[in-house]
C-alpha cells in the first residue's frame, strides 16, 4: 500500500498526516506550532522521520493546504513569513508530486469522498452530476469555494466573494449595516462582517447597544470583553458568538434575535452566491458553525431567506444543502487531492 502526506498550514498551528493511498485511512499524525519552524520543509522531513510514518512507505504524492492565495504553484502565507513553491517542496522533502492548494478550497477535492458521518442534511435536494458546486464556511471569517466539473473530477477554484458588499435586505438590516461602520470604523462592510462567527457577535453586539437596559444584559460586559480581546471572567480567551448561541438555546430573547437575524444574512447570501455560479452540483456549509448549528440552519430564518430570491426561487428550490460535520476536513481534502495527482 501506498501513501499519501496531507498538510493543513496555519499562522498558528499545522496538522500533518500521513493517509493510505486506497482507502484513505489515516495512518500517523502530528500537530506542530508553525512559528516554531522557519519553513515547511524541515518541519515535513521531521514527520517523515518519526516511527509512525517511517512505519508506512513514503508518500507517493503530497498536498499542502495553506492559509493564503495560491498562483502558479507558489503561495505566501498570510499569517508566516514563508514563501513555498512546489517545485522546491518536492525537492527539498524527496517528494515526487506535490501540489499547493488554498486551505478552503482544498475542501472541495473531498466532498465526492465524504462518508455520511461526516456530513448532515440541512435541505434536501437532488444535485445534477456534472453541475458546479459551492462551498461556504462561516467561521473566524467567511470562506468560499467553488468546484468546477472537469474529465478528472472537480476543480477547485478560490474565491473571494466573502469580501463583497453586504447588501441590507431589510431596515433591521440597514441599522445594523449604520452601526457597524460607525463602530468599526469602515467605509464600506463587507459580507463576512455579518456572516461568520465574528459577525454573530457583532449582531449581538448592536442588539445589546440598541436595549434600554444594555448594561443589565449578561452579555453585555461579555461583549465588551470580547470587542476589546480580554479575557472571559473565568480567565479563558473570550468568546461572544459562543456565548451568543448557548444564550439562545436557553431562552434569552436577545440572543435568540441576534441569531435569527444571522441566520437570515447566512441565508440570503448563500443564495446569493449559488446563483452567482449556478450550483446545481449542491450546497455544502463547513467552518466552526456548521456543526454548532445544525438545528438554526434547518429553520426557516435560514431556509427562506436563501430561496427568496423572486422569479429565480424556482432556480434554487432543487438544490441540495449540507452541512460537513468532520473538523479534519482540510487534512482529509487534502489527502484526497494529493491521490489526484497519481492520475
Amino acid at each position: 500500500m501506498s501513501t499519501l502526506l496531507a498538510g493543513d498550514i496555519g499562522g498558528t498551528k499545522t496538522l500533518l498526516s500521513l493517509y493510505g493511498t486506497d482507502t484513505l485511512e489515516l495512518l500517523a499524525q502530528e500537530r506542530f506550532s508553525s512559528a516554531d519552524w522557519v519553513d515547511l520543509a524541515p518541519m515535513v522531513r521531521h514527520f517523515l522521520d518519526q516511527p509512525e510514518a517511517r512505519a508506512h512507505p513514503r508518500p507517493a504524492a503530497a498536498c499542502f493546504a495553506v492559509a493564503g492565495p495560491v498562483h502558479g504553484g507558489r503561495a505566501q502565507l498570510t499569517n508566516l513569513p514563508w514563501k513555498l513553491a512546489e517545485s522546491r517542496l518536492a525537492l527539498d522533502c524527496d517528494l515526487k508530486r506535490v501540489s499547493l492548494v488554498n486551505d478552503f478550497a482544498v475542501l472541495i477535492y473531498g466532498l465526492p469522498h465524504l462518508a455520511p458521518s461526516q456530513m448532515a442534511t440541512i435541505r434536501a435536494g437532488e444535485a445534477i452530476p456534472g453541475e458546479p458546486v459551492l462551498v461556504l464556511g462561516a467561521g473566524t471569517g467567511l470562506g468560499v469555494a467553488i468546484g468546477l466539473p472537469t474529465e478528472n473530477g472537480l476543480q477547485a477554484m478560490a474565491s473571494e466573494a466573502a469580501h463583497g458588499e453586504f447588501a441590507p435586505r431589510s431596515e433591521e438590516e440597514w441599522q445594523l449595516r449604520q452601526w457597524l461602520l460607525d463602530d468599526l470604523g469602515l467605509e464600506r462592510l463587507s459580507i463576512e462582517r455579518v456572516v461568520s462567527g465574528t459577525g454573530l457577535g457583532h449582531v449581538a453586539r448592536w442588539l445589546i447597544s440598541q436595549a434600554m437596559t444594555a448594561d443589565d444584559h449578561p452579555l453585555a460586559a461579555e461583549g465588551r470583553r470580547w470587542q476589546g480581546g480580554e479575557p472571559s471572567s473565568d480567565g479563558s480567551r473570550s468568546d461572544l458568538p459562543a456565548a451568543v448561541a448557548a444564550a439562545a438555546a436557553a431562552g434569552d430573547r436577545l440572543a435568540a434575535r441576534a441569531l435569527r437575524l444571522w441566520l437570515g444574512a447566512y441565508g440570503s447570501v448563500t443564495g446569493d452566491l449559488a446563483l452567482g455560479c449556478l450550483a446545481r452540483g449542491g450546497i455544502w456549509l463547513a467552518g466552526g458553525t456548521a456543526a454548532k448549528q445544525l438545528d438554526g440552519l434547518r429553520s426557516p430564518s435560514f431556509i427562506a431567506s436563501f430561496a427568496a430570491k423572486g422569479r429565480l426561487r424556482s432556480t434554487l428550490e432543487p438544490i441540495p444543502i449540507t452541512a460537513i460535520l468532520d473538523p479534519g476536513i482540510g487534512s482529509f481534502s487534502a489527502a484526497c487531492r494529493a491521490r489526484m495527482l497519481l492520475g
